[in-house]
């Protein structure tokens, strides 16, 4: 069955709704929820030493391409993506991960080739992982073949260094400058799309069959990018964005949707990298129209950093010495709208309001 994106956003307003009753639970300076209008990529808590930032994700269904291809090790990567580049896109110098695992039954050695990927993606994002918990759950976790099936999820801690604030979109202005970061494979959001629409197009050994030089197990299982380290070392350089949207589920109309909402302005990306090769072939095998697939993934977009005009040089070069592609994609607009062009056709997409990712 096809993600309903409006279910989905529907669960997860009110998801939020009955969360936010619990945010005088506890008292402001002893770990008080900051509810500021905003972007809404991590939640902040008011402590005595400073704002803490936290947020929670996971990897999805991503999992099952793992088990058809019995090869665990990049899967690290997605989770430290997910939820330390939405740590970034709030602001915050991602710190510490919890992790949880809940499996059918352990596997030791799947667990290890887990655990290696996620030290290697802990180290370049500069995180320690500071706890987690390993639950055996039986037939209440399935997946694909007869190894150890999984669930993995995370929880990121991050804080602002001296002289830092939180970055929400609320200083977003018509006429800032959006930088795109590319993004060579899709993060670890839309599989459910993906391995629905290649089963239909290509069979159930859908994993198996060419995709170029590789086999489409191969391809979708590269590894998300980390953008994480270069927004702290760009604020650390003194260049504050006044939004960022990480891209994942929603795409960029939800993820930069949300960046300009505040103050109900649009943006117009007439540069964003182009979608791979191998993203062009996914929708067309899996039916995608490119409306729909903006809903989707990022189409080789990772990250969206909007900025003042003045900075775009400095964070491209920049970027470049942390081993990204960035690129000036457009600007922010007044009229509450998105124009998207990925080198083919131009989509839009109207815009009301800022979501909240639960």
């Amino acid at each position: 069955m096809t993600p309903d994106l409006g279910a989905q956003a529907d669960a997860s307003a009110l998801a939020y709704a009955w969360a936010a009753k619990s945010f005088d639970f506890r008292p402001k300076g002893q770990g008080a929820v900051v509810a500021a209008p905003g972007a809404g990529f991590a939640t902040w808590l008011d402590l005595p030493g400073g704002p803490l930032a936290m947020t929670s994700d996971g990897i999805g269904t991503k999992l099952e391409l793992a088990e058809r291809m019995q090869c665990y090790s990049s899967l690290g990567w997605d989770l430290i993506a997910m939820v330390c580049d939405d740590l970034a896109a709030a602001g915050a110098e991602p710190v510490a991960v919890a992790n949880v695992l809940d499996v059918d039954h352990l596997d030791a050695q799947v667990v290890g080739e887990l655990m290696r990927g996620l030290h290697a993606a802990a180290q370049v994002a500069r995180v320690s992982l500071a706890g987690g918990e390993i639950a055996e759950l039986g037939s209440r976790v399935a997946g694909h073949g007869p190894g150890m099936h999984a669930n993995w999820s995370a929880t990121a801690l991050g804080h602002l260094r001296p002289g830092w604030q939180p970055i929400d979109g609320r200083s977003v202005r018509a006429g800032h400058a959006v930088v795109a970061l590319a993004s060579d494979n899709f993060r670890s959001n839309g599989f459910t799309v993906l391995r629905q629409g290649l089963q239909r197009a290509l069979g159930d050994l859908w994993h198996l069959a060419a995709c170029g030089e590789q086999s489409w197990g191969e391809a979708l299982l590269a590894p998300s990018t980390l953008y994480c380290p270069l927004v702290t070392r760009l604020r650390a350089q003194g260049i504050h964005p006044s939004g960022i949207a990480h891209i994942t589920g929603g795409g960029i109309p939800a993820k930069l949707g949300r960046v300009v909402a505040p103050n109900r302005l649009g943006a117009d990306l007439e540069q964003l990298w182009p979608p791979t090769a191998t993203m062009r072939l996914a929708e067309q095998l899996c039916e995608i129209e490119t409306h729909e697939a903006w809903q989707h993934f990022g189409r080789g977009n990772g990250m969206l950093l909007v900025v003042d005009p003045g900075d775009v040089a400095e964070i491209v070069a920049v970027a470049a010495e942390c081993g990204l592609r960035a690129r000036p994609a457009g600007q922010v607009v007044a009229k509450p709208e998105l124009r998207l062009y990925d080198g083919l056709q131009a989509c839009t997409f109207a815009l009301r309001g800022s979501e909240h990712d639960r």
